[in-house]
């Protein structure tokens, strides 16, 4: 679906994205993590054609990106961070608006708007829509024409735990039937969640390519935590897979003497950190 090759682009003399080289599968859901103002956001405008003086090549369904017809963009759908919807405009006229611009012939409106719980809404001005329902909108625009690819920007940026939810059902909904997803993000609960692969991007550079789970377990297997009682709360640690030769964890549990026992494993945010030395703030 995507072959990049030793991609380069600048806004200036200096590099912003250096030599790159990745590839995305059909049906994937690959992530570009990493800070602001690492490249993630750049990266993606060259991928829908944006920024088309960049250096080696990025082939998106076949096509080198660069040389883009109009016909480009009947297979992609783009879902910026920012609400690109008419605000005078309602919902229902918006989405006629944008369908108007595709030879495909676009997936129902009301159904839609149905699977985002916008359909009482339909009418209303989007200027008078909370963030939230703007944020739903903007996606199920991106999805009118039915693409193969979708493009998604920080798709749960600012939404409250309940719309954030949604968004990353539908998400997994689009990936189940059969679409590819770019997802940009600095949030690492949601590329755990969604991503089969990640990209770890830091100064326009790739610093890590792998699945979630790999990249984790990669840096340490998972520990379990135990505590107890003995004049005094003590605590003490083992790995995950050396449990049976702990035998101080052996006799407490011999003993019922167990206060409290968890696991835990590193997190995306926490092998970010490790690999790249930066946070994502």
């Amino acid at each position: 679906m995507i072959t990049v090759q030793n991609l380069s682009f600048s806004y200036s003399k200096n590099p912003f994205i250096s030599n790159m080289n990745f590839s995305v599968g059909k049906g994937e859901i690959f992530g570009f993590l990493g800070p602001s103002g690492a490249g993630k956001s750049t990266l993606q405008k060259i991928l829908i054609g944006m920024l088309p003086t960049y250096e080696g090549s990025a082939v998106v369904n076949g096509t080198e990106c660069r040389g883009r017809a109009n016909r480009f963009y009947e297979d992609i759908g783009v879902d910026f961070e920012f609400s690109t919807m008419y605000e005078k405009l309602t919902a229902r006229e918006n989405l006629q608006f944008f369908s108007s611009l595709y030879d495909k012939r676009p997936r129902p409106a009301e159904e839609l708007l149905h699977m985002v719980g916008l359909e009482n809404d339909a009418d209303k001005r989007v200027g008078d829509y909370s963030k939230g329902m703007k944020a739903r909108l903007n996606f199920i625009k991106a999805l009118l024409h039915d693409p193969t690819l979708l493009c998604l920007d920080e798709p749960t940026s600012g939404l409250d735990p309940t719309n954030s939810r949604i968004m990353k059902d539908m998400i997994l909904a689009e990936k189940a039937r059969g679409k590819t997803i770019l997802l940009t993000t600095h949030n690492m609960q949601d590329a755990t969640e969604l991503c089969d692969r990640v990209a770890f991007i830091v100064n326009g550079k790739i610093c890590a390519l792998d699945s979630p789970h790999n990249l984790i377990m990669s840096r340490g297997a998972a520990k379990v935590s135990y505590s107890w009682l003995d004049h005094g709360e003590h605590t003490a640690s083992c790995a995950l897979d050396s449990l049976s030769r702990d035998e101080k964890l052996k006799s407490l549990i011999a003993e019922n003497k167990l206060q409290s026992i968890h696991s835990s494993e590193p997190t995306l945010n926490d092998i970010f950190m490790d690999i790249t030395g930066r946070t994502l703030l």
